[in-house]
């Protein structure tokens, strides 16, 4: 099976940018996926700076968007790779220092904690974590649960005021939306009540009179 020369700064990378399960990045670093999981909590790969697959031609882009919207869509290294450039770049904007990756399953329980209404995709987005690390913790499965503290990640420094104060309008909006969906939806059934009991009631005096014409007739 071709690997890319640099599997884990491949990995560290995927894991950074990306909303790519862990199984999906291991398939195409040749890795665990536990070894994964590990480098999205901080605890492997330390010290590794990731280096972009989509950069070094390794993988295309379409590619790449396809397996993060569908998950049983494989990475595939580009046909004809043989040569590859092991040197690196200076860390991007959006790589997170080695430091405070192992912050994010913090920053993640304190977003789930006071931002339940945050999705997990704009977690992933606004942290730079994967939606299976945030699902396991929002549910409290993660593998070290016990020690992870609610921190805010501003100031871990892992997003900015901004984005975070964004992240949380676009949920309120969506949260604001499916309310007036389930208001709409209540009142709709309240008329068909409503028109149900008055047509019930129109058909009962209706009975009624005709009884009365037929007591009268009689």
């Amino acid at each position: 099976m071709n690997l890319p020369l640099m599997p884990k700064a491949t990995a560290v990378w995927l894991v950074d940018n990306t909303t790519l399960d862990f199984n999906q990045i291991a398939e195409f670093c040749g890795l665990h996926p536990l070894e994964v999981q590990g480098i999205a909590d901080g605890d492997v790969a330390t010290g590794i700076m990731g280096v972009s697959p989509v950069e070094k031609d390794l993988l295309t882009q379409e590619n790449l968007d396809e397996a993060q919207a569908d998950k049983n869509v494989p990475l595939k290294l580009c046909v004809g790779v043989s040569g590859y450039i092991t040197s690196q770049k200076k860390q991007k904007k959006n790589y997170t220092p080695v430091a405070r990756r192992q912050d994010k399953p913090d920053a993640i329980a304190w977003v789930t904690k006071n931002h339940a209404d945050i999705t997990d995709a704009q977690i992933a987005k606004l942290i730079g974590s994967t939606k299976s690390t945030i699902a396991a913790i929002r549910s409290k499965e993660h593998w070290n649960i016990q020690n992870i503290k609610p921190r805010d990640p501003v100031l871990l420094g892992l997003c900015t005021q901004t984005d975070l104060h964004a992240a949380i309008k676009r949920a309120d909006e969506v949260k604001l939306r499916e309310a007036e969906k389930i208001e709409k939806e209540q009142l709709k059934k309240e008329k068909e009540k409503a028109k149900k009991k008055a047509e019930k009631a129109a058909a009962k005096k209706e009975a009624a009179a005709s009884k009365i014409e037929k007591q009268e007739a009689s």
